[in-house]
């Protein structure tokens, strides 16, 4: 836990030392997901939109202190081996802050979705930017939010327990590291406003289970149908699912920044 320790306590000083104003909404109820009593043997899974570099580790400063040296009140996450995972002594580096590591363009029937699969069955916490990439809308602003990927919603059906959903919208970040940054384009631009804010899990958490549940109770009275006929129910059900993430995390962003007719 010494990396995970480490990189919150510097995301927590880098936000009040080095950002202009710092908004958390919702806090609470990530916090509350993460009691051991209220987890019940089931995983949680956050999700939010993916603007910047530093959106993790760094939003995770938001976090109170103590959660940074307990693995079950921090996150894992998927990182790409291409970025992350370039060389033994980064790829150790990666291991120790919880990251998962995930081959691009290798689907979703690959290890590294399995292992967060183990993670959720075991109540941990998994963040995922469904986005799959960096997606700045203010250089943007036509293409809105990427299509989200498959990955976690293949997760979420195969985990032994449908998780708890949390939606999240982080701003600001975007200004910390901007794409069209010029030199040195490795340091942070300091002075951001800062906003992450976590959305309700009630409603998305109950259509997600319910999605799951009606998938499940028609597996035993599909047994006439072909393998084919099968994954293609259990796309359809993959499609659905990140719809309802898609449209959970849109709609906390057009809430929090006033986009909400």
């Amino acid at each position: 836990m010494l990396t995970v320790g480490a990189i919150g306590l510097a995301s927590k000083l880098f936000l009040r030392l080095g950002c202009s104003e710092v908004n958390v909404n919702g806090l609470p109820t990530l916090l509350d997901a993460l009691k051991e009593e209220n987890r019940r043997g089931r995983g949680i899974i956050t999700v939010a939109n993916h603007i910047s570099v530093w959106d993790d580790p760094v939003a995770w400063g938001v976090l109170p202190w103590q959660s940074y040296f307990s693995s079950r009140r921090t996150r894992w996450t998927l990182g790409a081996s291409d970025i992350m995972f370039t060389n033994p002594v980064v790829s150790q580096f990666f291991r120790n802050g919880q990251v998962i590591e995930t081959f691009r363009g290798a689907g979703i029937h690959q290890e590294a979705l399995d292992i967060a699969i183990d993670k959720l069955d075991n109540g941990e916490w998994i963040h995922i930017f469904p986005e799959g990439k960096v997606n700045q809308v203010k250089l943007h602003s036509e293409r809105g939010l990427l299509r989200f990927k498959w990955g976690v919603s293949h997760m979420m059906l195969k985990a032994k327990q449908p998780p708890l959903v949390i939606p999240m919208y982080l701003e600001g970040f975007d200004d910390v590291m901007p794409e069209n940054r010029g030199f040195p384009k490795f340091l942070p631009r300091l002075g951001a406003k800062i906003r992450v804010t976590f959305g309700d899990p009630t409603g998305i958490t109950e259509e997600v289970h319910s999605a799951i549940n009606r998938w499940k109770l028609e597996l035993p009275n599909k047994g006439g149908e072909s393998q084919t006929e099968g994954l293609d129910n259990e796309a359809r059900v993959r499609i659905s699912l990140t719809e309802v993430l898609q449209r959970a995390v849109k709609n906390l962003g057009d809430k929090v920044t006033g986009r909400a007719q």
